[in-house]
């Protein structure tokens, strides 16, 4: 390859930090390619003109930092996955927000353009079908009542908002001791728990693959993302306790309802065992539950009902309202909700008051519980004309059944795929999840079944079989 990085001498910053910041914008923007080998340390330090020790010491900071690999004759070679878990180097912590670290994923800038394009099937998404979206007519209200009513906006949020919560996601006997927060959105939540509980270098343990992993917010703040496998039951307990006496954990994230992006749910005795040993190093748990009410069938207990103190947990709306209407929650113990309140105030991030009014209008509503066991039936049905189709393609991908949720997570049973091979699918406007936007994995993919309606089918299975036969080609 030719050479595409110098040093400028002449400026203050040190050579083997330009070259960092060098390597990784040549990432970033596609120039290097996950696996693609980097010319050898020598051949590079004649090329740029310095010495040696000065490559030798860039190329260990980039794979402290996630960014490169690198492996005694083999040479240095560009990470594969776990985008969103590349770090920042904490000296340029100052031009953060403007480097291009929060710059997404190629194949996500690739998969976005498609989206505009015609007869494109959006297995993608992280919503639900416009089909399947609550329909509710919101009663009629004046202006003068709308101000009346944005007087009983709290500090955490709208009062009549939170006293619908409660009564539709918690038990009384959970309460004591705690108190609910409104936010726009479980991500928002996530962002605060970060700006409260977290500084740079700070480390977060959870399943992987894990939606965290796409999220740049994390390597924007310097925060760190420590992975444990998962097996039929949920996260890895023995492995987690390696990695919490390795390494200095902060918190534990757990998505243990349909869990995103595998589907998969945490079996009630891998819900004790998670408790026990985070108990057993005093270990907070951030639950995450914002596939909880798309469930098929009744959910079992919450990490939050079984250890109400241990566990902050997160709530959402947006799922089964749309993301149009960004409303979510965190429910904590009540001094960590304070200092969560204050943090959102200071941050100036509050949440808009009509999505909490129009939230209201909707959980109010006396046949709320009925759509919702209407949504269930549907999602379930959906489920499983996915799985019966997807039985067709079993000798060449492998999937799991699923309890509720979005999506399904299915693997590829032949070779190791690379990320080029992922080209087919865009090429096919068949949108998908690869598996290396939430893992080192690249053999999987993500699919929101509910995107597809009857009539995407036999276009789903077309496209699917096409690529399909390439890979195996």
């Amino acid at each position: 390859m030719a050479f595409i990085w110098s040093i400028d001498k002449r400026k203050k910053e040190p050579a083997y930090q330009q070259l960092i910041h060098q390597v990784i914008a040549s990432i970033q923007q596609g120039e290097l390619f996950p696996g693609q080998k980097i010319p050898a340390e020598r051949k590079l330090a004649q090329s740029l003109q310095v010495n040696r020790s000065t490559v030798v010491h860039a190329l260990e900071e980039l794979q402290s930092l996630g960014w490169v690999i690198r492996k005694q004759g083999s040479g240095t070679r560009v990470t594969t996955g776990q985008w969103g878990n590349h770090q920042a180097a904490f000296y340029h912590w100052q031009t953060l927000f403007s480097s291009p670290l929060l710059k997404e994923d190629p194949y996500l800038t690739e998969l976005k353009t498609q989206k505009n394009s015609r007869n494109c099937l959006d297995c993608y998404t992280g919503d639900l079908s416009e089909s399947l979206i609550f329909n509710f007519k919101f009663p009629a209200m004046s202006w003068e009542q709308m101000i009346q009513e944005e007087r009983k906006v709290l500090a955490t949020g709208y009062k009549p908002l939170k006293d619908q919560i409660y009564q539709h996601f918690f038990q009384k006997q959970e309460f004591q001791g705690q108190e609910l927060l409104i936010t726009a959105g479980s991500t928002q939540g996530i962002f605060l728990l970060i700006q409260v509980l977290l500084t740079p270098g700070d480390t977060i343990a959870t399943e992987t693959p894990s939606f965290l992993f796409s999220l740049p917010l994390f390597a924007s703040r310097g925060i760190h993302l420590a992975g444990v496998t998962q097996d039929r039951e949920g996260i890895d307990c023995q492995q987690l306790e390696n990695l919490i006496q390795r390494k200095k954990i902060k918190f534990l994230y757990l998505n243990p309802n349909y869990q995103n992006p595998t589907g998969k749910t945490m079996s009630l005795k891998r819900r004790k065992e998670v408790i026990t040993l985070c108990q057993k190093y005093q270990l907070p748990i951030v639950e995450d539950n914002v596939f909880g009410e798309l469930g098929f069938t009744q959910a079992l207990p919450s990490l939050k009902s079984l250890a109400p103190d241990l566990v902050i947990y997160l709530g959402s709306l947006s799922k089964i309202f749309s993301s149009a209407i960004k409303i979510g929650w965190l429910f904590a113990p009540k001094s960590l909700i304070d200092s969560l309140t204050n943090a959102k105030k200071i941050l100036e991030n509050e949440t808009a008051f009509l999505p909490q009014l129009l939230a209201t209008a909707a959980l109010s509503q006396v046949d709320y519980k009925k759509k919702q066991q209407q949504l269930q039936a549907k999602l379930q049905k959906k489920s499983q004309a996915f799985a019966a189709l997807m039985d067709t393609f079993l000798a060449d991908w492998n999937y799991q059944t699923i309890g509720g949720g979005l999506y399904y997570w299915l693997t590829w049973r032949h070779q190791s795929l690379s990320r080029s091979d992922w080209q087919l699918f865009l090429k096919e406007k068949l949108l998908v999840a690869p598996s290396f936007l939430f893992s080192n994995d690249t053999n999987s993919m993500r699919i929101n079944y509910t995107a597809l309606e009857k009539t995407d089918f036999k276009q789903f299975q077309r496209s699917f079989t096409k690529i399909t036969k390439q890979l195996k080609a």
